[in-house]
Formats: structure tokens, C-alpha cells, sequence
């Protein structure tokens, strides 16, 4: 086996690699340091919780050279024939849990559907945060959640050149708002940064990956292991979908447990944009994005509601984690927060 390349440009603003977290991650993390050794098989894999630690760090490390990759970690690893059998390895894994724990996924318009409907009484993390949330409990969700937030939009873009017409213009249409209307300033990764700072927290991208637990990383691997594969175009349009319709009125309540808790003028800002924009999204993404990809491509119908219920799946567990380790009086982070 050849040697992997070693070193990348430096000042990349990448973000430094996480230690392992088992011997699987290990052998990835090995492999992005420039060793030449083994990487896990298919038994290996298969051996995995698909939900564990072990499996969603080696790959969310393997999805970071799609990003802005990792610290040290050479450009052209991105491309490696055999970090990439890895991930597909990985992928599989994850992919077939998923299908096979959101059997019951109901059609697409009834996926959007649900969505759509507010419960008489709120529940999940942002009702508890907006209710009786303290302030470290705000600190700890922002921490969670910093994983997907500051790359917030990225993954979405991979799919532009997957689809056409007003599926494709309504998509552009929304990112563009999502990158701040071509301003560095107003853009919501940018925003969620600020958030951050006023909560004293590091804004660095990636700077919490270490900190976070299988949960969060998997919702964080769900968006990219959508947008890597065309074949699930579909899939990350109902992701999409799922995203922009429920978020308008958890932004509200996160808006109201910012203020409860006085977490600062840009840590409201960053909720109350989401109130507003994502209330339009919600419009395009039902109307033009999901309904211009079923009048192209009405096929794809199954893999939409696909996608909306594996967003579900995978943020209620993750819901889940944080409240009962908040009920047991623990902290929903591998390791907690500095006060």
C-alpha cells in the first residue's frame, strides 16, 4: 500500500483532527497522519453500532475533507482510494440502520404534512430551554449543535447541480439568503459564531467536535452523507425540507430562552433571523424545491420522505441524550463545559 500523502498548505483554517474513539476511528485517524497502515474491512464495519461513537467520528472524519478539511491532513487525501472504501463502509452501515429503523416513513406529502402540525404542548430541547432552560444548559445546546451550525448551509449546495428547474432556482434562491445575501456578515454560520461569543464560547469552526456524542455527530454526517451521493438527491431535499419547516417555531423558542436567560443581543439575533427567514423557506422548499423535484422527478417521491423521516429519527435521539442526561443532573457533553 503506498504511503499516504502527508502535510496540507498551512493557514487553512482548518480545524484540528478529534482523538478516537475506538479502533476503527483510530485506524482513520492513522491513515490522515500520514500512516501507511491497514484500514478497517467490511466485518470491521459491520461490527459497529451504527448510531456509536466509534462509527460517526471515523466518519465525520472522513466527511471533513470535504469540508474544510482537518489540521496536518494533506489536500489530496480527500480523493484516497482507500479512505474512501472506508467511508463507503461506513456509509453503508449508517445508510441501512437508517432504512431500516424509518421502515414505517409514511408518503412524501404526508411526511410534509406532519411537519407542518404544532403540537397543543411544545416538548424537545428548545421547549424545556424556553421554559426552564438554565443558562449552562443554553451554553451546552449551542456547543451540541455548533457541529452543524457553523457549516450550516454547506452540504445543501452539493446538490444544485442535481437538479433543474424551479426545484433548482427555489434551492439557490434559499442559500443565498442562508450566505447572507452575498454579505460575509449576515451570513448564518457567521451569525451562529457570534452566538457563540456572546455565550463565551469558542466560535472556531470545529471547535467542539471533541466535546460532542455520537448523537450530534450523527446529525451532523446525516446532511453530508446526503449530499455526497447523487442517488440521494431525494433524500436530501426531504432533509432540507424537514429542516426549514420545523424550524420557525423552535427559532421562537430558542429566541425566548435567550432572553430568559440573558444570553446576550447577538445570541437572540441569531434565533430571530430564523423566525423570520426560515417562515419564506418553509414556502419555497414545500412549494417549488420539493414540489419542482416531484414534478421532475415524481420517482424520487420515496426517497424525500426518506430523508424527512431519518432527520426525525435522528434529532429525536438526539433530543433524547441531552434531556436525560439534564434530568439525571449531568451534562449532555463528553466533556462539560469550563464555567
Amino acid at each position: 500500500m503506498t504511503a499516504a500523502p502527508r502535510l496540507a498548505r498551512p493557514d487553512t483554517g482548518a480545524p484540528e483532527m478529534p482523538e478516537a474513539r475506538g479502533e476503527v476511528s483510530r485506524a482513520v485517524r492513522r491513515r490522515l497522519r500520514g500512516d501507511s497502515g491497514g484500514l478497517p474491512d467490511g466485518p470491521d464495519v459491520a461490527r459497529l453500532d451504527p448510531y456509536g461513537e466509534d462509527l460517526h467520528l471515523a466518519l465525520h472524519l472522513c466527511y471533513g475533507l470535504h469540508h474544510r478539511g482537518w489540521s496536518g491532513v494533506a489536500d489530496a487525501l480527500e480523493w484516497d482510494p482507500h479512505l474512501l472504501r472506508t467511508r463507503a463502509l461506513l456509509e453503508h452501515r449508517f445508510e441501512s440502520a437508517l432504512r431500516h429503523d424509518c421502515h414505517d416513513r409514511r408518503d412524501a406529502d404526508e411526511e410534509l404534512g406532519a411537519l407542518l402540525v404544532e403540537p397543543a404542548e411544545a416538548t424537545g430541547v428548545s421547549a424545556h430551554l424556553a421554559s426552564r432552560g438554565e443558562p449552562w444548559q443554553v451554553r451546552e445546546y449551542a456547543a451540541l449543535r455548533s457541529v452543524t451550525q457553523l457549516r450550516e448551509a454547506d452540504p445543501y449546495l452539493w446538490v444544485v447541480p442535481r437538479l433543474r428547474g424551479r426545484a433548482k432556482a427555489a434551492m439557490v434562491a434559499i442559500e443565498y439568503d442562508e450566505f447572507g445575501c452575498g454579505r460575509a456578515e449576515h451570513m448564518h454560520e457567521r451569525l451562529y459564531a457570534e452566538l457563540m461569543a456572546d455565550l463565551g464560547l469558542d466560535p472556531e469552526y470545529g471547535g467542539y467536535v471533541e466535546a460532542v456524542g455520537a448523537e450530534a455527530l450523527a446529525v451532523a454526517n446525516l446532511s453530508s452523507l446526503f449530499g455526497l451521493h447523487r442517488r440521494l438527491r431525494g433524500a436530501l431535499v426531504g432533509h432540507f425540507a424537514a429542516v426549514e419547516v420545523t424550524s420557525p417555531p423552535a427559532a421562537a423558542r430558542l429566541v425566548a430562552a435567550m432572553r430568559r436567560t440573558g444570553a446576550g443581543p447577538a445570541a437572540e439575533r441569531y434565533y430571530d433571523e430564523h423566525v423570520e427567514a426560515d417562515a419564506v423557506h418553509e414556502q419555497l422548499v414545500r412549494r417549488e424545491v420539493v414540489g419542482g423535484l416531484l414534478e421532475d422527478e415524481p420517482d424520487l417521491a420515496p426517497d424525500v420522505a426518506f430523508g424527512i423521516a431519518a432527520t426525525g429519527f435522528l434529532e429525536d435521539r438526539l433530543g433524547a441524550r441531552v434531556l436525560d442526561a439534564w434530568a439525571d443532573g449531568g451534562s449532555a457533553l463528553r466533556t462539560p463545559l469550563e464555567s
